[in-house]
C-alpha cells in the first residue's frame, strides 16, 4: 500500500489502522514521485486524483521500483483527502481545510496548524455552543498499480484505465468547535474537535480512541471489509 503523502501523521494514523498485514509506504519512499495539485471541489476529486495521478507514475517505472524492492505484485495506490466541516461557516473549511488561513495571503502552500486553528476561533468567536456544529471528513481512493503500457496513440485510455479500477470509501465524525485549544495529541484541528459524545477533545483523547472514532478510521473500516 503506498500512501499518497508526505504527512507523517496521516501516514503514521493509517499504518496504526491498517495493522500489520499491510505493507505500508508513502510518498518518502518515492521522493522523485510528481506532486499533485488539489484543486477540486470535492474531498472525492481531489483523493481520486491524487490516487490515479501516482499509480500511472508507478505504473511506468514498476520495472525499476520492482528491483529495488520497493513495488510489490499486489499493490495499491492509498490517497486522502479529508478536512473539516463547520455549519455556521457553510462548510467551511472544507477542502481548503489544509491552506485555510493561507487563503487570506495569497500564500499557495499550506497554512500551519496553529495559524488555520486562529482562523477558525477567531471567525467563531461570538458564536455560542448550540451553534458550533461540525464534522470530519475522510474520502479514501483506492488504485491498484496496474501492470499496463501506455501507448502514444491513447494516453486518456491510459488515464481512464487507472479511473476506472479506483475505489472511494468515506468516512464522517460528527462533533463540534470548542472554544480554545486543548490537549497536545493529534494534529491540525484536533485540538478544537469534541467529536459526538465526549467531553475531551481529539487532542486529548488517546490514539487508541480516536482511531476507533475518526472519519478517517471509518472509512479505513469499510476499505479493510472491502479487501
Amino acid at each position: 500500500m503506498i500512501i499518497a503523502t508526505g504527512n507523517e501523521h496521516k501516514v503514521q494514523e493509517i499504518r496504526a489502522i491498517l495493522g500489520p498485514a499491510f505493507q505500508c509506504l508513502c510518498l518518502k519512499d518515492f521522493r522523485d514521485a510528481p506532486s499533485v495539485v488539489e484543486d477540486a471541489e470535492t474531498f472525492v476529486g481531489n483523493a481520486v486524483k491524487k490516487a490515479v495521478e501516482l499509480a500511472k507514475w508507478l505504473a511506468q517505472r514498476r520495472s525499476e521500483l520492482a528491483e529495488a524492492s520497493r513495488l510489490g505484485g499486489d499493490s495499491f495506490v492509498l490517497a486522502d483527502d479529508s478536512g473539516l466541516e463547520v455549519d455556521v461557516l457553510n462548510g467551511a473549511p472544507g477542502v481548503h481545510s489544509a491552506r485555510f488561513a493561507a487563503l487570506d495571503t495569497g500564500q499557495k502552500t499550506n497554512s500551519s496548524a496553529a495559524e488555520n486553528n486562529a482562523k477558525l476561533l477567531r471567525l467563531l468567536e461570538k458564536v455560542p455552543r448550540e451553534s458550533r456544529s461540525a464534522r470530519f471528513k475522510c474520502v479514501l481512493a483506492l488504485t491498484p498499480v496496474l501492470q499496463v503500457e501506455p501507448t502514444d496513440s491513447s494516453p486518456v485510455c491510459f488515464a481512464d484505465e487507472f479511473e476506472v479500477h479506483t475505489r472511494t470509501f468515506a468516512g464522517v465524525c460528527e462533533g463540534w468547535i470548542g472554544f480554545g485549544l486543548r490537549g497536545q495529541g493529534g494534529f491540525g484541528y484536533d485540538p478544537l474537535f469534541f467529536p459526538e459524545g465526549y467531553d475531551r477533545t481529539f487532542g486529548e483523547l488517546s490514539e487508541a480512541v480516536k482511531n476507533q472514532l475518526s472519519h478517517r478510521a471509518k472509512a479505513l473500516g469499510l476499505l479493510k471489509r472491502a479487501l
